[in-house]
């Protein structure tokens, strides 16, 4: 044989990409069945709590419990009467939203009659806020 003549005619001048193509499909198809896998709902493991922060959109609306067993409204105290307070308030009966941040050492008892106050308000989006626990590795 010589240097001029060899089985091939031609240098190939093309790129085949068949398996480019087919390993992209088979990356494709992978991701789009464990992206669902990834994704986590909101896990509560009492007291403790992981959660991400959610943002408040109006510190007046927050309904804060004390493990002394003080409600209070934004800044003012509302221990005795937070029915009243949020019947009359112009902005719960507007909005229909109220946020509600309790101690974790408060009675549960103290909670249910913020959150029954609230419903009986007509509160309708009613959440509750708490301390993001440290992520361990």
């Amino acid at each position: 044989m010589s240097l001029t003549s060899s089985p091939r005619r031609g240098a190939l001048r093309e790129i085949n990409v068949t398996p480019l193509v087919d390993v992209m499909l088979v990356l494709l198809i992978v991701f789009m069945v464990t992206a669902p896998l990834l994704t986590s709902g909101l896990q509560i493991d009492l007291p403790e709590v992981q959660a991400s922060n959610a943002p408040v959109k109006d510190a007046k609306l927050v309904v804060s419990i004390t493990k002394e067993e003080r409600i209070l409204f934004g800044e003012d105290d509302v221990t005795a009467n937070i029915e009243q307070v949020l019947l009359q308030n112009p902005r719960v009966q507007k909005e229909h939203e109220l946020y509600i941040r309790a101690d974790k050492d408060a009675r549960y008892g103290v909670v249910a009659r913020a959150v029954a106050a609230a419903r009986s308000a007509g509160v309708t989006s009613l959440n509750l806020l708490v301390d993001p626990e440290e992520q361990k590795p």
